[in-house]
This record gives C-alpha cells, sequence and structure tokens, in this order.
C-alpha cells in the first residue's frame, strides 16, 4: 500500500515520460563539460535524449546549453528529426541482431509474451519509447552511453520482417506453397 510521503509507488514512475506532443522522450545521459577560461570555469551541458511514438518509430539526439533544461530540449528537437521506423513483430522483434559501434555491441534477441523489456540503462530508455515490450539484451564491449545508442539503432536499422525479406528475394506466399 502506498503511503503519504514515501514518493511515488514503484509502478508509476514511467508514466509520465510522455510529452504534450504524445512522444515518450527519456534522457540517457546528462553529461557537465568545464571550460577553463582566464576569469574561471564556463561549465556547459550536453544531454544524450530518446524519443519514440510508442508504436515503431524512434530517435535520439544530443543537444548541448549553458544549462540542463536547454540542453535536453535541444536534444529532443534533434531526436524527432533523426526519428527512424523499426520492424516488429507483435510486442518483440522479428530477429535476432547484433548492432556494432565503436567498441560497442549490443545483442538483441526476441522473447516470448510476458517476458518484459530485459535491458539496461540506454538500451532499455531505446526500446521503452520505440513500444518493443517483450526482448532480451546484452550489452557488451564500452558502457559508454553515446556507443551504446549508437550501436543500439544500428541493431534496429538491420531488422527486417518475414515480408520485407519475401519481398526482397521476390517470392509471394503462392510460390512457397507450391514448393511444398
Amino acid at each position: 500500500m502506498h503511503r503519504p510521503g514515501q514518493g511515488a509507488p514503484r509502478g508509476d514512475r514511467r508514466d509520465n515520460d510522455r510529452s504534450e506532443s504524445g512522444m515518450i522522450d527519456k534522457v540517457v545521459h546528462i553529461n557537465r563539460v568545464t571550460k577553463v577560461v582566464k576569469g574561471g570555469k564556463n561549465f556547459s551541458f550536453s544531454a544524450l535524449v530518446v524519443v519514440g511514438d510508442g508504436k515503431g518509430r524512434v530517435g535520439f539526439g544530443s543537444g548541448k546549453a549553458k544549462e540542463v533544461p536547454a540542453a535536453i530540449k535541444k536534444g529532443i528537437e534533434i531526436a524527432k528529426k533523426n526519428m527512424i521506423p523499426i520492424s516488429m513483430s507483435g510486442t518483440t522483434i522479428p530477429h535476432t541482431v547484433t548492432g556494432h559501434y565503436g567498441a560497442g555491441k549490443v545483442l538483441l534477441k526476441p522473447a516470448s509474451e510476458g517476458t518484459g523489456v530485459i535491458a539496461g540503462g540506454p538500451v532499455r530508455a531505446i526500446l521503452e519509447s520505440a513500444g518493443i515490450q517483450n526482448i532480451l539484451t546484452k550489452s557488451l564491449g564500452t558502457a559508454n552511453p553515446h556507443n551504446v545508442v549508437k550501436a543500439t539503432f544500428d541493431g534496429l536499422r538491420q531488422l527486417r520482417s518475414e515480408e520485407e525479406y519475401k519481398r526482397l528475394r521476390g517470392t509471394t506466399e503462392e510460390a512457397v506453397e507450391s514448393e511444398s
């Protein structure tokens, strides 16, 4: 039972990620950068943000500004411009895939109904924003959030549905049934 004064119950904390435009936006990483100048130190912030519609479209962006909220806002705008569609098979992905970027590798495996999103940090933010509900993942190599995000997007770009493979090969349902 939830008691007042003890914060929100665990299940409610992810429900408030939707912005006013209906998009799901999640901040993956915020970095403070210090530039030492003659008069002292100048601080600025960079924010790595993931944006998705929850229906198979997702994008990421990195915004930089003197204040954190401005950096996040810039990141969201960039992410909206860089959205890509993802092939989904129900609530999971059609097949196993490994995405690579730099030293980052991310393994994405389809999972049965009820499994949930088994993923850490940056990968979880991307998959939840995209609307994928059942998936197994493992981040291999680097833990750098930028490289993990780019490796995940590399893997998601490689996904193809069964219909896309049939179209690429030039086969149809009738041709497959007549061979058997």
